[in-house]
């Protein structure tokens, strides 16, 4: 009697032991889902001339384009600018060009030697290759193609005036067009504005246009300008039309000039209402560049723009960030546009600038709000019949609603009124039966859908007669799968037996049973997530 009191306690001791150094299961995190519904005004950076503000002042109210431009760049004069060339890249990185010309034209290379080229169309790889004389030959670059008599020379079709000058880095090739100022500006207008808005706003365009070019010069590339939107939209020749082309003519030469030096005319296509402070957009702000009111920008289709609903997934990806993204707050500018974001992560947190928000995300602008849906479940199933408290979050919209559906059907419908509480938390509890697709909803927009998977009720028991094993399953499902499954050594269960339910949810197993523990597992079914029972021990008889 002695021995087997000290073995039991012993064993007691061995199994609190055991108990104590097994490392604790953490619970599972609960599941977030957010989605932010970003609105906003204006498309662009808003400083300087807005296009569809200047349409509106020339179309509505009849000013001169020299009125619109001293509107928008205030302190600013208009002078005669200083004829010159510029260097536009119009192509990089590229594997082959394609230089062509309807009349014969001409090729000089490094060494200023210049060779005659029949008309058509010349394939340029990076070695450089060209006929000469009929003959391939290498040639030093850069190279510059000269057009022929009354032709203009074209870059893979689209046709350009000037000089080209191809540049090869043995494996890679640039192309750039060396282009009289005014040349270039006749094919900036039309790509920076429609050609059948007001003359006046086309001028004013033309002088924004011209003024931009001499005084954002890029420094240290061997170009001058992009031929897109890193500085403004060159089209060419192919692109020029006689309405922009008069534009620029009827303004020939000139610029805006502050303090003698030609002055940063920024200009985007819809400013919201309120042009950007300078500030807001460059790292040394101008004089002349100062926010004002646009009241015709009402006539732009991106006056106002959104909601634009954008999960949380998304804005990680596209931020670079690391963790869930739990909530975005602005920190405005002056004019209300966003100077940064201070980003909630799961990890910490970060602050992204409006530009990089703006362009990560694909947003029109950088004068936004940001409103927040965030929906939150327990990571566990719900079991069937219990209860479920569902929180959140809800700011920057109005009258949202809480909405359901099941797993597999399509239409969704109200679940239950809630009011959030002055910072926009909520929790309301839920009672689902089956597996169910939660939502918020507003007018604005709609939130994230998080999926409630339930778990149906499952119980074993011992039953009458040797090697018996019986259960129930509630809801009952008839004809469900469930599987006996015995805990192993390793800490795994393996299924040791499988049976079917009846049409009550009942089941029965019949087994060799050995000492240990057991489990019913019970498939998915009719939107139930699986099921499993509690742990039965077997005892050694």
């Amino acid at each position: 009697m002695r021995r087997t009191l000290v073995s039991l306690i012993a064993l007691v001791s061995t199994l609190v032991l055991a108990a104590a150094a097994a490392p604790q299961a953490e619970p599972p995190q609960a599941v977030v889902a957010t989605t932010f519904l970003i609105s906003g005004h204006g498309w662009g950076h808003g400083a300087g001339m807005s296009q569809w503000g200047a349409r509106g002042f020339a179309q509505e109210e009849g000013w001169t384009y020299d009125r619109i431009l001293a509107y928008y760049y205030p302190g600013t004069e208009l002078q005669q600018a200083k004829v010159a060339k510029v260097r536009v890249l119009l192509a990089e990185n590229a594997k082959a060009l394609a230089v062509s010309s309807t009349a014969p034209f001409r090729v000089r290379d490094a060494a200023a030697t210049t060779y005659d080229l029949p008309a058509g169309e010349l394939k340029i790889g990076p070695d450089l290759t060209l006929p000469v004389d009929g003959t391939p030959t290498a040639l030093r670059g850069p190279l510059v193609f000269q057009p022929g008599s009354g032709a203009l020379l074209a870059l893979g079709g689209k046709a350009y005036r000037g000089e080209l000058q191809v540049v090869s880095t043995g494996k890679r090739l640039a192309a750039i067009d060396y282009v009289g100022l005014e040349q270039y500006v006749w094919g900036v207008v039309p790509g920076e504005m429609p050609a059948d808005w007001p003359p006046e706003a086309l001028k004013a365009q033309a002088v924004a246009a011209r003024s931009y070019a001499l005084s954002q010069r890029v420094k240290g590339a061997g170009f001058d300008l992009y031929a897109d939107v890193r500085s403004q939209v060159y089209l060419g020749a192919q692109g020029e039309d006689p309405r922009t082309t008069a534009a620029v003519k009827a303004t020939a030469g000139r610029a805006l000039f502050y303090g003698g030096k030609v002055a940063i005319a920024l200009f985007s296509s819809s400013s919201g209402g309120q042009t950007a402070d300078s500030s807001e957009v460059l790292n040394e702000p101008q004089p002349y560049l100062v926010s004002v009111h646009d009241p015709h920008d009402t006539l732009s289709p991106w006056h106002t723009w959104g909601p634009v609903a954008i999960t949380a997934a998304k804005v990680r990806r596209a931020l670079r960030l690391v963790g869930p993204v739990l909530d975005m707050k602005v920190v405005p500018t002056p004019s209300g546009r966003v100077r940064a974001v201070n980003v909630t992560t799961g990890a910490s947190g970060a602050t992204v600038s409006g530009g990089a928000l703006r362009f990560g995300l694909g947003l029109r602008s950088t004068w936004l709000t940001i409103g927040t849906l965030t929906l939150q479940r327990p990571g566990d199933p719900v079991s069937y019949g219990g209860p479920l408290t569902l929180s959140g979050a809800i700011r920057g919209v109005q009258k949202v609603s809480l909405q359901a559906r099941f797993a597999d059907l399509r239409a969704w419908g109200p679940v239950a009124d809630f009011a959030p509480a002055a910072d926009g938390t909520f929790s309301v509890v839920v009672r689902p039966t089956a597996t169910t697709l939660y939502r918020l909803a507003g007018p604005d927009g709609l939130g994230p859908v998080l999926t409630v998977p339930v778990a149906p009720l499952v119980s074993l028991s011992r039953g009458p007669g040797r090697g018996v094993l019986t259960g129930t399953v509630a809801p009952a499902v008839p004809a469900a799968l469930v599987e006996i499954q015995q805990l192993q050594d390793d800490g795994g269960w393996a299924a040791v037996y499988q049976t079917y339910t009846d049409e009550r949810g009942a089941f029965r197993a019949r087994l060799e049973l050995v000492p240990g523990a057991y489990r019913a597992w019970v498939a998915p079914e009719q939107g139930l997530a699986e099921g499993i029972s509690p742990q039965l021990e077997i005892a050694a008889p």
